[in-house]
């Protein structure tokens, strides 16, 4: 989806600002603190080359719920700001083991996804510009040449075919140092890459067919509850309570007492943390699969009765993601309202982080017209607005609101940097 050129900020409509603007001028306040604590978690930890982080801002609470290691959109980011996205591809590259000069991107097969192309323009483009050569080096089926496609920029995209030598990927004519996957492995781990020597980011392990979005959210809870600690908060105003059911089948209708039982948990912990804030708001949760990207198999739910009490559509939604994967594993996340909104009409709207190795280069507004403030908005019919600030969420500024934009942003950038650092302690197992 491409950006509109709209250089507005979403408006934080609530008066449930009492908890949150705790957290955010504590974070205002304590940023030397705080960066010199990131500094000392980004000297322990293998960093993930890059990721993107969906962010809730419920005005009683802030907060990551989802977290992408293989990040589309960035042609959705503010161009103003491309100096800080090749400043930090020239780091993330550099801190490879290896002498890096070669990339090639392994992307999506999703060559009918103009969207998504136009994002693989741009990171190809990015990377370029940062001093290193760069190729597509594709996995589609019988692709025997470069395919070279039109994109709606009016830009054009070659996608060469990926080949195997020995224990080396190459292209025709081009061997990479690195090969940098954007393609989340949804369907497994190709037999082309398994075992070559070069050096391969992010881990194929960290693909969809391994990672859970249950295993990472317990590395966020603790990361929360140290940071949380740091500053002297609530960990719970910075992070998603959540449970997971291991076996389930929704076509079946099997595993209902598991989504049962933790659903009505759940909820009640959810109603108690309302009641100490004095949140005036019902509960609910999102049941997620476990595995899964593009905001597939998702739903709101409201009470134990709606989780199970679904209707043949519903459960044919629910039971498949990307590529017809089968769920079987469900994550159930503490509901975050959002209380932004965008426009005259008062459009729902998100943030969504960007970061390049430790830095964060960007983002922008996840908007939807037709959903409501307590469902997903990574669905079709969305738009993206770009973020409209001076310092890209790097600093604060004290003399300054605490919800002023260019300190809200620097929020929401430490609340994505939180949840990278999780990912990196995923990485580390």
């Amino acid at each position: 989806m491409a950006v509109t050129e709209v250089n507005t900020v979403p408006h934080l409509t609530t008066a449930l600002t009492g908890p949150l603007r705790q957290v955010e001028s504590r974070i205002i306040d304590d940023q030397t603190r705080i960066e010199a604590w990131f500094r000392d978690q980004w000297r322990e930890l293998d960093i993930p080359f890059y990721a993107s982080v969906d962010i809730r801002n419920a005005g009683y609470k802030i907060a990551p719920v989802d977290t992408n290691l293989f990040p589309a959109g960035f042609n959705n980011l503010n161009p103003v700001f491309e100096s800080l996205s090749i400043q930090a591809m020239q780091l993330a590259v550099e801190r490879q083991a290896e002498r890096i000069n070669n990339i090639v991107i392994v992307p999506e097969n999703h060559t009918r996804n103009q969207f998504y192309l136009e994002s693989l323009y741009s990171l190809r483009r990015t990377i370029e510009k940062a001093g290193f050569s760069v190729r597509i080096g594709s996995l589609i089926p019988d692709l025997d040449g470069p395919m070279t496609l039109d994109l709606p920029s009016g830009r054009q995209l070659t996608l060469e075919p990926l080949q195997r030598q020995g224990d080396r990927v190459v292209l025709n004519d081009f061997e990479p140092d690195m090969v940098l996957l954007n393609n989340d492995m949804s369907g497994g781990v190709p037999a082309i890459l398994q075992g070559i020597e070069q050096v391969i980011t992010p881990p194929l392990r960290m693909g969809w067919s391994s990672r859970l979005k249950s295993i990472h959210f317990k590395h966020y809870q603790d990361v929360a509850a140290d940071f949380a600690g740091l500053i002297d908060i609530d960990p719970w105003l910075i992070d998603p309570m959540f449970r997971n059911c291991g076996e389930i089948d929704f076509m079946k209708q099997e595993g209902s007492s598991c989504l049962t039982k933790n659903v009505e948990s759940l909820l009640e912990k959810i109603g108690d943390k309302y009641r100490e804030y004095n949140v005036d708001c019902r509960p609910y949760v999102m049941v997620k699969a476990d595995s899964g990207t593009y905001g597939m198999g998702v739903m709101t739910v409201n009470s134990p009765e709606e989780a199970v009490e679904l209707n043949r559509k519903q459960r044919t939604r629910m039971s498949t993601t990307k590529e017809g994967q089968k769920v079987t594993k469900v994550i159930i996340q503490e509901g975050v309202y959002t209380h932004e909104s965008w426009g005259s009409d008062d459009t729902v709207a998100e943030p969504v982080v960007y970061m390049v190795d430790h830095n964060v280069v960007g983002g922008f507004y996840r908007v939807h017209t037709k959903r409501g403030r307590n469902e997903n908005l990574n669905a079709p019919g969305m738009r993206f607005e770009p973020l409209a600030f001076d310092d890209c969420c790097v600093s604060p500024d004290k003399s300054m609101d605490p919800d002023a934009h260019p300190n809200r942003f620097y929020t929401y950038g430490v609340i994505a940097r939180l949840a990278l650092i999780a990912a990196a302690r995923e990485m580390k197992i």
